[in-house]
């Protein structure tokens, strides 16, 4: 059952990570992507994966906490029992933002880039949006520091950067890479260079906080299953840094030539190949919060 919860959370968090990145790729360096399909198909899919991840986690969640079996999973008691619990309120409450997720994706959809660019939207969406991430990390162990104030603060602006970073990577690799038009790349890749730095550094600082306020000593950090996975997340991302690198010199010294080229495929190729990477090494990442999330924290 704790693997099954493992996959709803990592799910979960690869669903949140592509909409609300999705989102603010397309409002912040992308407005016409809004008509893109694949990047509709992208957002589509990343809600769906939201709200179904967040539905069956109810009942994974109680049956888990019941030491019940998959039949359980689908029992009206057990929704009913977990529902009663704070836990089960705050994926309730996720659940619900989701649902007011679709009238804002919806109305992206529809109005495309010119929605996209309207202050009454981008309000809107940043509202869910900071709901969705808040309930999020309410549901992780940011409370449980020493100072749970500010491990709130730094939950909130650790998932938001490290959702602009990934979702706008895989927005670059699936929806504006493959169309090769020179205008696009030579407006929307510096912007996101641009983007994913500030996000990077910002999900970084924000998680060294919450590091230390839950891990709480070295010998923590080196002694115990949520020290140990601390660490691997850590290695996967220093190697993600790396592709990071790549990624970025390739902008600074190669991006004009693949303008000047028209989006030549052999020249926009490496970039490909390191975003690529970059993207399947943060989906690790992403695995090993998950079993973050489950672990006892080594304070």
């Amino acid at each position: 059952m704790r693997k099954g919860l493992v996959a709803a959370r990592w799910v979960g968090y690869v669903s949140l990570a592509l909409f609300v990145g999705g989102l603010g790729f397309v409002a912040l360096l992308w407005p016409r992507g809004a008509r893109e399909r694949r990047a509709r198909v992208l957002l589509a899919s990343a809600w769906v994966g939201g709200l179904v991840s967040t539905v069956a986690g109810l009942g994974l969640q109680g049956a888990y906490v019941a030491f019940g079996g998959l039949r359980d999973v689908v029992r009206a008691a057990t929704y009913a029992d977990v529902l009663a619990t704070g836990p089960g309120i705050v994926l309730a409450a996720r659940g619900l933002l989701w649902v007011l997720a679709a009238v804002v994706l919806a109305g992206l959809l529809q109005g495309g880039g010119r929605t996209a660019r309207s202050p009454g939207w981008r309000v809107g969406a940043l509202a869910v949006v900071l709901g969705l991430l808040r309930t999020t990390g309410m549901a992780g162990h940011n409370s449980e520091g020493s100072e749970p104030t500010w491990g709130a603060v730094a939950d909130l602006v650790h998932l938001l950067g490290a959702s602009l970073w990934v979702g706008g990577l895989v927005m670059l690799v699936v929806a504006v890479l493959p169309r090769r038009e020179p205008g696009e790349l030579a407006a929307v890749v510096p912007g996101y260079s641009r983007l994913a730095a500030a996000s990077v550094l910002a999900a970084a600082v924000a998680g060294l906080v919450l590091a230390w306020q839950l891990v709480g000593s070295y010998d923590a950090l080196l002694h115990t299953s949520y020290g140990h996975l601390l660490l691997l997340k850590t290695g996967v991302l220093a190697v993600v840094m790396v592709a990071a690198w790549f990624s970025r010199q390739w902008v600074r010294s190669r991006l004009d030539l693949a303008v000047l080229l028209r989006g030549d495929a052999a020249s926009v190729r490496p970039f490909g190949y390191s975003v690529a990477a970059e993207t399947g090494l943060v989906l690790v990442v992403l695995a090993v919060t998950s079993l973050l999330v489950t672990a006892d924290p080594g304070r």
